[in-house]
């Protein structure tokens, strides 16, 4: 039972690297199509939501599938119709992290879009006057107050990203859902150990809720005091 548990807690490993390196991707994704629907032109704000649309309409699980089986297919599929055949294939971590923060980017976007627009616009107007550029009102006025609104719904995204995880076990990754399901057909007890896997998601989201709740309430304060 001691290797089995010392399996669980690599994949658990495996699942928060993968988490990690998907909110990094979501945050900056994220950022860049939140700029594009408030600043960009007409067509990069069509782009932008296209994106935002699509990323948030389609089941995680199905992209998930698509980008590591389907888009490998048919790049080498079509790779061989035009004469110069490839062997495409994808490493799991990465197709899992890349494409979960994808689609997390989408729903980062819609939380840094909010909490941009929620910025008085007569602050931004008065540091132009002021004579500063568009970038340093950006980097002093304006992202500052944005960032501290976004910061708990960047934990709600994350929490979601955290449990969507789970789904990279499709895919033969070796998270800690993969790691319980062969600690459980190799010992018979599938409870035992998917309880544990549970309690392992469980926790971190205990421990981001209290740093959610931190900034909630440092947001408020910020927010309601004078000047």
């Amino acid at each position: 039972m001691s290797g089995y548990a010392l399996l669980l807690l690599q994949g658990f490993g495996v699942t928060m690297a993968v988490a990690v390196c998907a909110l990094a991707v979501a945050l900056l994704a994220g950022a860049l199509a939140a700029w594009a629907a408030i600043g960009g032109g007409g067509a990069i704000r069509a782009a932008a939501s296209l994106y935002i649309t699509i990323a948030r309409g389609i089941p995680e699980l199905v992209t998930i599938l698509l980008v590591f089986y389907g888009l490998p297919t048919m790049v080498n599929a079509l790779s061989v119709a035009v004469g110069y055949p490839v062997r495409l294939e994808f490493n799991a971590f990465l197709a899992g992290a890349l494409t979960l923060g994808v689609i997390y980017g989408a729903f980062m976007a819609e939380v840094m879009r909010g909490a941009i627009l929620a910025v008085p616009a007569s602050q931004r107007d008065a540091a132009s006057a002021l004579g500063m550029r568009r970038m340093a009102v950006l980097r002093h006025v304006t992202g500052p107050q944005a960032l501290r609104r976004a910061a708990p719904g960047i934990v709600n995204v994350w929490l979601v990203l955290l449990k969507a995880t789970a789904l990279t076990s499709v895919i033969q990754l070796d998270e800690v859902m993969r790691a319980a399901t062969i600690a459980a057909r190799a010992t018979k007890a599938p409870f035992t150990w998917y309880f544990c896997a549970s309690l392992a998601y469980l926790a971190v989201a205990l421990a981001s809720m209290a740093v959610q709740a931190r900034l909630e309430a440092h947001a408020s304060a910020r927010t309601q005091a004078p000047g």
